[in-house]
């Protein structure tokens, strides 16, 4: 952590310290994000969690640099791997959260990563997560966040693993005038399936959620995007937004764009787009004709392609998501 992180009276500590000297926050908020009811894989995260984040920054701190963290799974012996993460900002508190999820080894494994976010009123937190667990790792990635009065939450996410994987990403307004931005990439390789369900949940009045998502496939792999953005009864003023759009590079490939709207009230507004295409055959021809490979030419388009995404991350976490999405990019045309 930044030295202002504990000289401003912000807390960054594990889950026995936590229970320890922080217990009253713990018991307040663990859980209001993630409703472990939900399902089976957010209960059995809460069983097996040995492991963990908590972050809380005090009411009204404003914290300039990032909080930064490495998780990393030892895939080289077969042991499976729960991680709970919980971010809290208290009222007019804000601050960045960059964070690493990798593995090492070669070994076949689970992983279940649950990250709770609780932003109080006035609030703001900027999360960005770079996902690069290996190939025999299957995953299933929950972060959701519970977003109060006037707060926003920015998600910045790099989905650039190569195993089975399951995204969960919720952005729940309940206050007035919440805000939420969630901003996610996605590169599959191989024969590797990965699904995302990116959701708002609009119930605060004038609460305001927007979902980017860009998605690249190669080879025999498939991506799903689902967006989903609901406008609950009640939230008048409320604005649902979001765009999915899918690039694939082989024909053997497969991809979806699935956008979903769902309104229960009036006054609200509420837009989509979405689509699955091929690389630019025209685009490829002319940077080839200006001297570049096919494999850089590729990994040109596609990085004009995720562009629009990959600006809206923070500039302290931009660099190593660019480094990663080259990897993995090289890594996937290795394997043609």
């Amino acid at each position: 952590a930044a030295p202002e992180f504990a000289a401003k009276g912000a807390v960054a500590c594990d889950w026995a310290t936590a229970l320890a000297e922080h217990g009253d926050l713990v018991e307040k908020y663990f859980g209001r994000a993630a409703s472990f009811r939900e399902n089976r894989l957010l209960a059995e995260n809460v069983a097996q969690m040995k492991q963990g984040l908590f972050v809380y920054v005090p009411k009204g701190v404003k914290l300039a640099e990032p909080l930064t963290v490495t998780y990393q799974q030892d895939a080289g012996k077969k042991q499976d791997f729960a991680l709970h993460v919980l971010l809290l900002a208290d009222q007019d508190a804000e601050f960045s959260y960059f964070e690493k999820v990798v593995s090492r080894g070669g070994e076949k494994a689970t992983a279940n990563l649950v990250v709770e976010i609780c932003a109080l009123a006035g609030s703001r937190i900027k999360y960005a997560g770079i996902d690069r667990l290996g190939q025999n790792i299957t995953a299933y990635l929950k972060r959701v966040a519970w977003v109060g009065r006037d707060a926003k939450v920015d998600w910045a996410m790099g989905m650039l693993s190569d195993g089975q994987i399951l995204g969960d990403y919720d952005s729940n307004l309940y206050g007035q005038g919440a805000k939420a931005e969630m901003n996610v990439i996605a590169i599959t390789i191989g024969d590797q399936v990965q699904g995302l369900n990116t959701v708002v949940n609009n119930y605060g009045k004038k609460s305001d959620g927007h979902i980017l998502q860009h998605g690249v496939i190669l080879q025999k792999s498939c991506l799903v995007f689902n967006g989903i953005g609901h406008v609950m009864k009640g939230a008048k003023g409320a604005n649902a937004q979001q765009e999915n759009r899918v690039l694939m590079l082989s024909r053997s490939a497969r991809g979806d764009a699935n956008p979903i709207l769902l309104i229960d009230d009036n006054d609200v507004f509420a837009g989509h787009a979405a689509s699955v295409g091929r690389v630019d055959e025209q685009q490829l021809y002319y940077l080839m004709s200006r001297g570049l490979s096919k494999p850089l030419a590729e990994r040109l388009v596609i990085r004009g392609f995720l562009g629009p995404v990959l600006t809206k991350i923070p500039e302290a976490s931009r660099q190593p998501l660019f480094e990663m999405v080259e990897r993995k990019l090289i890594d996937g045309q290795e394997m043609e």
